[in-house]
């Protein structure tokens, strides 16, 4: 069916993704629209670019990357990070390519600055300021993130409404952002922007029952710890040493608490699944301010929910 990407298009060709929080299926869903509509993945998760990380990743086994390209998985060294604007632009080449082979593109992923930075394009802010950085991670340590959250108020209320009290990164980037701009972060978000061009786009977002969802994401954190979580952060650790940006991460921030004796495995585990089942309260409220959604009311593996996802990109391919 791939033909069909250009040839039914009235315009432009289709680009779909796929969004929603951790363990609503995203993978499964992705691999149904992949094989009916000839398409290709890539990779909208942060730690799931970064090789030797993966058991606390859930990213596609070897199996499921057989059956259809995938793009963006294991593409960076644990020492390395890539930025949202780096993202974006290999993430931009990549859908070209997938383009000029007539495939349909289908991006998947639950980091939201991510996407954001792919399909809206970023604000030009300034430079990052490590001396800056480190004065405010002191004071965060020192005086609590609550701290950093009033400061960023006092210079930008409307940006510190949108960021969580307890994200110091993003605290510390918006304060820096208008000390070094002497703007307010706010007003730059709406200057020069650089949105993706050159596809329509249809956004199919997972929306599973919240309490099936946290059962779902108990299950899966467990299970993770007995496929090997701990083991493979352990030999992280030893490689890479323990200020490896992504061993903070979910899943590997409780496995080295036990590996270092601050939690026992049980403790490790719960506060793994907690940890999870936050980050899936916070990527809603971020994809709920996506524009366009096509909410679907259920998991990704569901067949009626497939159904359903399928049928949205054949009527958008005959639209």
């Amino acid at each position: 069916m791939g033909s069909q990407h250009r040839e039914t298009a009235v315009s432009l060709p289709l680009l779909v993704v796929i969004l929603g929080p951790t363990a609503s299926g995203k993978t499964a869903l992705s691999l149904a629209l992949a094989q009916k509509f000839d398409g290709e993945i890539v990779n909208c998760d942060s730690v799931a670019m970064v090789r030797e990380f993966d058991i606390g990743t859930a990213k596609p086994n070897a199996e499921e990357r057989a059956r259809s390209p995938h793009h963006l998985f294991d593409c960076i060294d644990p020492a390395e990070y890539m930025t949202a604007g780096e993202y974006a632009r290999r993430a931009r080449q990549v859908l070209r390519e997938i383009d000029e082979r007539r495939h349909l593109p289908i991006v998947v992923g639950g980091t939201g600055l991510y996407l954001r930075a792919l399909l809206e394009g970023l604000f030009p802010g300034p430079q990052r300021s490590e001396e800056l950085r480190e004065r405010l991670r002191a004071s965060a340590a020192r005086r609590g993130p609550d701290h950093l959250h009033r400061v960023l108020g006092r210079l930008d209320r409307a940006a510190a409404e949108k960021v969580h009290a307890n994200d110091i990164p993003k605290l510390i980037r918006a304060i820096e952002v208008c000390l070094a701009s002497r703007q307010k972060m706010s007003d730059l978000w709406q200057q020069g922007r650089d949105p993706l061009q050159g596809f329509r786009i249809l956004r199919v977002g997972l929306d599973p029952d919240r309490a099936a969802l946290y059962e779902r994401i108990n299950e899966r954190a467990r299970e993770m710890f007995e496929a090997g979580l701990v083991e493979e952060t352990k030999a992280l650790l030893q490689k890479y040493g323990p200020t490896t940006r992504s061993l903070e991460s979910l899943g590997y921030k409780q496995a080295v608490q036990f590996l270092q004796g601050e939690l026992n495995r049980e403790q490790a585990i719960q506060s793994a699944q907690q940890a999870h089942r936050n980050y899936a309260k916070r990527q809603m409220t971020w994809f709920r301010r996506e524009a366009e959604v096509t909410w679907l009311k259920g998991f990704g593996d569901d067949p009626q929910i497939q159904r359903e996802a399928l049928q949205r990109v054949a009527d958008k391919y005959e639209n």
